[in-house]
């Protein structure tokens, strides 16, 4: 890959929202002070003309450069937002200028991918680029996407979905759980994690919503704690106890708890059921293990105490998760190796 970094176009038009268009930049900005080099990603604001663009919310942004400008490039992935309107009586409605609509289908012909934050889905669809395809976008303006694009499979459910080469981002702060999709898409979940945890925010998985979310744990201030939850995470098949991680951090039970209090504000307990949980449900989106081989691998030693942890966590169950998220990383996965 190019030092450079991958070329990212966000396509800027009056109206736009500004979230829509701020949310995703910084995102791949927190990747970039991750990753430490300039290689990650180069975001440019292209525009119609180099004339300040109003937003949504009255603030103005200075585009980069021009859709005429970048027309002739190579795009890594060119990123969509939305715009709507709302009439007197609250009823939501997304717009989609004919001229950027026109623009967008040109772009997408020289992009690797295309994805969408919100409502610009409805831009997609109006360019041809949902034409077969599942897609998703904000809740309220599902059915006006149904109606006017019947051979675009629509569901409202998940946070984002992707179809091949093209992404969809449901409602507005959506944008920042794409933009961390397909940073794990490039670089991998545990990159994606870090830039999650910088964002104080949940990583969510292909089709994944923020029910099924477990809290990331926040980042602790010493290096003791540190070393502890590596530790967890190598040895999270094994019985790990209070006594057991006390002993590895040098420090009495009761001082263990008040640590973990103060760093992680959890108990070790409850700590160590989250991590569980959590490389359970990535075991049941990415693999066919049983519910018995889950729950070893995963330290719950039976069926029962995955389905008790999961019930506490999640509000459902192993089955139930795995029959609503399996599908759409099975999709996701299949295509990734094609």
């Amino acid at each position: 890959m190019s030092t450079v970094g991958r070329f990212i176009v966000v396509v800027l038009f009056d109206g736009v929202d500004l979230l829509d268009v701020t949310g995703p930049p910084e995102v791949f900005a927190l990747l970039q002070r991750e990753l430490g080099k300039a290689w990650g990603y180069r975001v440019a604001l292209a525009a119609e003309t180099m004339d300040p663009v109003t937003t949504s919310a009255g603030v103005r942004i200075l585009p980069d450069t021009t859709f005429r400008e970048v027309a002739g490039r190579s795009i890594d992935t060119l990123l969509v937002p939305g715009s709507v309107e709302v009439d007197g009586r609250g009823r939501v409605r997304a717009l989609a200028d004919p001229a950027v609509v026109d623009r967008v289908r040109t772009l997408a012909a020289t992009a690797r991918r295309v994805a969408s934050v919100c409502v610009g889905a409805h831009i997609l669809a109006d360019a041809g680029l949902l034409n077969g395809r599942r897609a998703t976008t904000h809740w309220s303006t599902a059915r006006q996407l149904a109606d006017e694009h019947p051979s675009v499979e629509v569901d409202a459910d998940p946070i984002f979905i992707r179809d091949q080469d093209v992404w969809t981002g449901a409602g507005i702060s959506a944008c920042l759980d794409l933009s961390l999709a397909l940073v794990a898409d490039d670089f991998g979940e545990a990159v994606a994690l870090r830039v999650a945890r910088q964002l104080v925010m949940y990583l969510k998985r292909p089709g994944g919503q923020s029910q099924f979310s477990v809290p990331l744990e926040p980042v602790s201030t010493t290096r003791r704690i540190e070393d502890l939850r590596h530790h967890i995470m190598r040895n999270i098949a094994e019985e790990l106890t209070v006594a057991d991680l006390a002993e590895q951090a040098h420090v009495g039970e009761r001082q263990l708890t008040r640590i973990f209090k103060t760093e992680l504000g959890t108990t070790p307990a409850a700590y160590i059921e989250s991590a569980r949980v959590e490389m359970a449900r990535n075991r049941l989106e990415s693999t066919d293990d049983t519910l018995e081989r889950v729950a070893t691998v995963c330290g719950f030693r039976t069926t029962d105490t995955l389905v008790r942890a999961f019930r506490r966590k999640l509000d459902t169950t192993p089955t139930e998760y795995r029959n609503r998220f399996r599908a759409s990383w099975k999709s996701s996965h299949l295509v990734s190796l094609r």
